[in-house]
């Protein structure tokens, strides 16, 4: 059974199965265009009291949520890995990240929503101040949905916005369930919406909407796209973060058991569907047979299996999509050298979910879809190169500018490298992880706007100039 949603039309329901073992996840309600007006609806009844609670008040519920999601971290962690696929660690650790953000914001959202005093002049006095900027909308993907929720209703809801989200139609579960801690911990109704249902429906509602202030979406390029066409001329600020190609630059210099750790968990983490995963990896020639020897071996201790059992360091694709896609890939690839992995894992338990192999791909050929795709799946190309200079020509030879990592013990390396990049984060001796105090975004084609830091609090809010002549 394909590990996707389908629908029950008698009773306009998304049925959500589990990637690994092809059963029933759960349910949840296919909501439309009009379930999706009166959510909106609902939000902006609820806008005037949310905007007027204190900074403290919001930031006490914040809290308490962040509390709640920690003390049920456990099911919540076993609800993602049975929708989405990801193993427990994995799972529990999205779930920490959840709380993780929402502490951040409800840390300095009594601080952070400051104006400025400014010097008197002939007109009088002068200040700012930061307002909210009303009902903001949010899309977010299968891959990552806990953290993702949390990356764009925590901000918005501190500025005093209530926010209407879309997850995915394949993981709505989870959001679901922390949407119920969040009203349990004094969440009012109305300031966070669930609206679970399909992207031409839902999707298209809130991108057409001229009642939303705000709209941040991540998912690929072509439905952001779409998502940009069909909010033109409403006049709502858009964030949108579109995916990625991450490049991985290893220097002669580098620390090889680092670099090899970075690699392996870089790639292979939530089986390689993660915007910001290390797509690309490029080797100094000094050091490149050392180094895929030893990328090689700690590819092959990986197990593959349902994420929900023990000793499981990856787990299955999410859907058979997905797996056709990476598949077509490597069979696109050109010259490339599969030296691990390349194919899919079918015998006893592995026949009902999408499993495949982690995989790596020596030097494939410039044009191999390998190098110029977004493959959201556990294939890792490896690239030697003579320079530096040359990894980072090679590297920015993609529309794509989101994460991007260079491994050395040289200072120099480190400036020349994040100088000369293309994209919008970029890692010095490790690749991945993001804290919630620092901005995220990408450029080109990868997007724009960002997510993260004070960056996400300003976006929305608006500053208003006050001057008061004597």
């Amino acid at each position: 059974m394909p590990a996707t949603m389908t629908n029950n039309e008698s009773e306009k329901l998304i049925t959500v199965t589990n990637p690994a073992t092809g059963e029933i996840a759960g349910t949840a309600k296919l909501c439309d265009a009009d379930d999706t007006k009166a959510a909106i609806e609902k939000a902006y009844a609820a806008y005037q009291k949310w905007s007027a609670v204190s900074s403290n008040r919001r930031a006490a519920i914040l809290f308490k949520t962040a509390e709640l999601v920690r003390r049920n971290q456990d099911e919540l962690a076993r609800l993602l890995t049975t929708e989405q696929g990801k193993i427990l660690p994995e799972a529990k650790n999205e779930v920490q990240g959840f709380a993780a953000v929402y502490e951040f914001y409800a840390s300095i959202t009594g601080t952070a929503l400051t104006g400025d005093a400014l010097p008197k002049s002939d007109y009088g006095y002068a200040f700012t101040r930061r307002e909210p900027i009303g009902v903001c909308g949010a899309i977010i993907p299968w891959n990552m949905p806990v953290l993702i929720m949390a990356w764009k209703t925590a901000p918005a809801i501190a500025a005093g916005n209530p926010i209407v989200l879309k997850p995915s139609a394949k993981t709505p579960l989870t959001a679901l369930a922390i949407a119920a801690l969040a009203k349990e911990a004094g969440m009012p109704d109305g300031v966070l919406e669930i609206v679970t249902g399909r992207g031409e429906t839902v999707g298209r509602a809130l991108a057409e909407s001229r009642e939303l202030a705000s709209l941040s979406f991540t998912g690929s390029v072509a439905t952001g796209k779409e998502v940009e066409k069909l909010s033109c001329g409403t006049g709502k600020r858009l964030i949108m973060e579109l995916g990625g190609s991450d490049p991985m630059v290893v220097c002669a210099d580098a620390d090889l058991d680092k670099a090899v750790a970075g690699a392996v968990s870089g790639r292979f983490y939530n089986c390689g569907q993660t915007c910001t995963a290390i797509k690309r990896l490029f080797v100094a020639d000094d050091i490149a047979d050392e180094f895929t020897a030893r990328l090689k071996a700690e590819t092959e201790k990986i197990t593959v299996g349902n994420g929900i059992l023990k000793g499981i360091r990856m787990g299955p694709l999410n859907s058979r999509e997905g797996l056709a896609g990476i598949e077509s890939a490597l069979e696109r690839r050109g010259t490339g050298e599969v030296v691990s992995g390349g194919e899919r894992l079918t015998e006893g338990a592995f026949g009902a979910g999408n499993f495949f192999k982690p995989t790596i791909v020596l030097n494939p050929d410039e044009k191999s879809p390998l190098l110029n795709e977004e493959i959201f799946g556990p294939i890792l190309p490896v690239v030697s190169v003579d320079s530096l200079e040359s990894a980072i020509e090679y590297a920015n030879r993609t529309p794509f500018g989101l994460g991007a990592s260079v491994w050395t013990k040289s200072l120099r390396n480190s400036y020349t490298f994040a100088e000369n990049i293309d994209a919008g984060i970029v890692w010095v001796n490790r690749h991945l992880k993001i804290p919630p105090e620092v901005p995220f975004g990408g450029e080109k084609a990868s997007g724009y706007g960002r997510e993260n830091g004070l960056d996400a609090l300003k976006h929305y809010t608006r500053e208003k100039t006050v001057i008061i002549s004597p």
